[in-house]
């Protein structure tokens, strides 16, 4: 299948799939002519990669697990040895950027909350101006 066929069963856009070939996540096939060929098994491995962009992985970290795993239908399964220890320090790095994150709201929170009254009232009333100008 053409590149279009496959974003359309995929919906992934062309141009992301060209990324996702740049970065040796796809390796289609090319034809005499140029045009790049996908196979059946590219739409799976396209949506394996959606997968795991979902889960917070970059497209470096998918290029190197992603041989390791099977889709068995519901889930993705790891097929290799050390892909657990990788999926690990994966889990630790966003569990990491989690606490990262909360505790930069709670400084926010803090600061927001050390507002004199006379502020926060009229942030209120700017606020309620900008809501209503859009």
């Amino acid at each position: 299948m053409r590149i279009g066929e496959l974003s359309r069963r995929t919906g992934v856009h062309e141009r992301l799939l060209r990324y996702y070939e740049e970065q040796n996540l796809l390796q289609p096939e090319r034809r005499p002519s140029g045009y790049r060929e996908y196979s059946e098994a590219d739409v799976d491995t396209v949506r394996r990669i959606r997968s795991l962009l979902a889960a917070g992985l970059n497209t470096a970290t998918i290029a190197t697990i992603l041989p390791c795993l099977r889709d068995d239908g519901e889930r993705l399964v790891p097929t290799c040895s050390g892909l657990l220890a990788d999926l690990a320090r994966e889990r630790e790095r966003i569990t990491q950027a989690i606490i990262d994150l909360q505790t930069s709201r709670s400084v926010l929170d803090n600061v927001i909350a050390a507002a004199p009254a006379e502020v926060a009232e009229h942030a209120a009333i700017a606020g309620t101006a900008n809501t209503t100008r859009r």
